[in-house]
């Protein structure tokens, strides 16, 4: 049992002997560190100057739009010139404007247009800066080292994302919003320092026919498969021509003409819709009128989620094994879904606090041999555009599911997640349909 618990550390902290990965994993989580002070600064700054949720609406609202418009732009140029460019630069342009956003408040000059305006410039920033931090790690480890740098990347983000808004949220109280815009240019500034010293791997020859390790850019720029899975070669990555729109039209074809990447938007959009207004607005309401405890009970549902994703991940970072992706897809959306029928029917907090953290365990067990099957048989030269198609998907999913969700929540929980469970089955049914697809690894 030890041997096993060392083997499987062994194996999870592997990446973490590289530097450039450490510095990678470092300069990811303090961008997303930035990205929590960032919106504790902004909202609690606007609700300070205006004193209306209207404004505080508007002002992220220009935040979120921009960054959604951006994404599929940001993939673009992120594939021609490179995933460390593209870093660098919107970790430091979030830093200037971070900073002289921070500035203007000390001076008193700031007021909501001029947030709005900085909130825009933030978003349009940080719009280049998702796609590369998602498709950079191919050239900074070896592929068998990427399902456990998937789990400490994805740890670091989750960590982040929880600390981020309580070190901004104390920062705030203890001086004032402003110092946190400052704050937040300084984590921007040493990410962007950070990706600047991170080393990419020297590109491989191209694969010999034959090669059982042939999932790598063969001459022609495809990227194959070994075949014994019974799945076919991806296809090959797309020259796409020299302007912006020809290369984004390229990257969209090559994501919807490929079943197996097509069937990962797919399954993503499904799960995005059924975990964006059942956890937000599903689990709002569970704690206010399904469960005793109110607030408390919704943060602990909350908690368990996160921890139950955490877990899930260093669980699948650690694995010796690879597992068939697309049934670990189906088994996820199936997993999802008895875990929402079952909060439909929960009277329990106890009960609804185990079956969340099945669930956030399933979500990173899974989020970690996804990503890593993407990073390994997409061809690095369209990488960041297929990525950027799924955050885009997601950003406009995300809303629709909170609004919906929202309505079905006035007539009770439990119709709410039967909506989402019925949705998450016949989606595990759709991928089990494809030999194609169930192949995958």
């Amino acid at each position: 049992m030890a041997n096993t618990l060392t083997a499987a550390g062994s194996r999870l902290g592997a990446p973490a002997r590289s530097p450039s990965f450490r510095l990678l994993w470092l300069g990811q989580s303090l961008s997303l560190l930035g990205d929590g002070f960032s919106y504790i600064a902004f909202s609690w700054i606007t609700l300070s100057l205006t004193g209306s949720t209207l404004a505080l609406g508007y002002v992220l609202a220009c935040q979120a739009i921009p960054r959604a418009l951006l994404t599929l732009v940001g993939g673009s140029l992120s594939d021609k010139w490179s995933s460390r460019t593209l870093m660098r630069f919107s970790s430091y342009a979030r830093a200037v404007l971070m900073v002289a956003v921070g500035l203007a408040g000390l001076g008193g000059a700031l007021n909501v247009w001029l947030l709005c305006g900085a909130a825009a410039a933030f978003g349009a920033v940080d719009a280049f800066f998702q796609p590369a931090r998602a498709s950079i790690l191919p050239s900074v480890v070896e592929k068998d080292l990427l399902p456990s740098a998937n789990a400490l990347l994805g740890l670091g983000i989750k960590v982040s994302s929880v600390l981020g808004p309580a070190v901004g949220g104390i920062v705030v109280a203890v001086t004032n919003a402003p110092v946190a815009f400052l704050v937040d240019g300084v984590c921007f500034a040493l990410c962007g320092l950070c990706v600047s010293r991170v080393r990419t791997l020297p590109p491989k020859e191209p694969a010999q026919a034959g090669d059982p390790e042939a999932s790598g850019a063969s001459a022609a720029g495809a990227v194959k498969d070994p075949g014994a899975d019974g799945t076919e070669p991806v296809a090959p990555a797309p020259d796409g021509g020299t302007s912006l729109m020809a290369r984004i039209r390229a990257g969209l074809r090559y994501a919807w003409e490929d079943p197996r990447i097509r069937t990962i938007l797919v399954v993503d959009a499904a799960v995005t819709f059924c975990q964006a207004g059942p956890f937000t607005v599903g689990f709002a309401t569970l704690a206010k009128t399904g469960l005793e405890g109110g607030s408390t009970t919704l943060g602990l549902l909350n908690g368990a989620l996160a921890g139950g994703a955490m877990l899930g991940t260093l669980v699948g970072g650690a694995l010796s094994s690879r597992p068939r992706v697309g049934l670990l897809i189906a088994a996820l959306a199936g997993w999802l879904a008895v875990g929402m029928g079952t909060l439909g029917l929960v009277d329990s907090t106890v009960a609804a606090l185990v079956t969340v953290l099945t669930m956030g365990f399933g979500i990173g067990f899974q989020g970690v041999f996804g990503m890593s099957w993407i990073q390994r048989n997409i061809h690095g030269s369209v990488l960041s555009r297929v990525i950027s198609v799924d955050m885009v998907i997601g950003y406009a999913v995300a809303p629709l599911s909170l609004v919906l969700c929202g309505s079905l929540a006035r007539t009770g929980t439990d119709t709410l997640f039967a909506f989402s469970a019925v949705l998450l089955s016949l989606t595990a049914l759709g991928v089990l349909s494809s030999r194609t697809v169930r192949g995958m690894r």
